[in-house]
């Protein structure tokens, strides 16, 4: 079943860290991971109230790197959205409801990713996710504190069912989108586009759930593509046939 791992990134206040260990036990999710946190004191300890545990057994990373090299998924919460579908650094995005159904299928490591309580997630963190959840809150008074949303967002995935199938791990994903990158080098597309273009891979495969099989064709049919471009030059046709098998 999905393993989800509650994720802050850079937290400003150690209240605030003690505050999401209380919801997240409150919830059923022990599992909390801190990227460069604050000194914590007995403010931290007392925040978490009956939820010492979480606190004590978190996690305590110097990257986000550790992060991504673990998970199945990555999720990243923003507050800050995309205006068009054409901007896809922030878009698509789905409420914490919707994202349950994503992840439950998943047999994996669902990271769940907060950004700092002044600026959230930078565009780089968030270009890395695979999948964007925001919470529906009013125009009047937008911002959710981070353990509040944390809360919202355990609350919906709380009691998920079990795992229909193991999905392809971070270093297949990332091994696929380095492939693609590199094959919109050979096609010459535009540069400018680039970027936004493996966005957009990003978000499209994220909300997928590719197995390692899945992956693997995709693989083929790129390097397909890649022998017929380059004359049938770049790989034997013994190999593209086992490719594509």
């Amino acid at each position: 079943m999905p393993e989800v791992e509650i994720v802050l990134v850079e937290p400003l206040y150690e209240g605030n860290i003690g505050f999401t260990a209380r919801v997240m036990k409150n919830f059923g999710f022990t599992r909390l991971v801190l990227i460069n946190p604050p000194e914590m004191s007995i403010e931290a300890t007392a925040r978490a109230s009956h939820a010492k545990d979480v606190l004590e057994s978190a996690v305590i990373l110097t990257s986000l790197d550790d992060v991504i090299a673990e998970s199945n998924m990555l999720v990243g919460t923003t507050g800050e959205l995309s205006k068009t579908i054409s901007h896809a650094m922030r878009m698509p995005y789905y409420t914490p409801g919707e994202l349950r159904d994503i992840v439950a299928p998943v047999d994996g490591r669902i990271s769940i990713l907060f950004g700092r309580e002044n600026w959230g997630l930078s565009n780089d963190e968030i270009r890395l996710c695979d999948v964007i959840c925001t919470i529906p809150t009013s125009p009047v008074y937008p911002i959710v504190n981070i353990s509040h949303a944390v809360g919202i967002v355990c609350y919906e995935l709380a009691h998920l069912p079990r795992g229909e199938y193991i999905t392809a791990s971070r270093c297949e994903m990332d091994a696929l989108y380095e492939h693609i990158d590199g094959f919109l080098d050979l096609i010459e597309y535009r540069e400018h586009k680039q970027t936004n273009t493996m966005t957009m891979m990003r978000r499209i495969f994220g909300r997928t759930l590719l197995t390692g099989r899945e992956v693997s064709i995709l693989h083929g049919i790129i390097r397909r593509a890649e022998w017929h471009i380059n004359g049938g030059e770049t790989m034997e046709n013994e190999d593209l046939a086992a490719e594509i098998e």
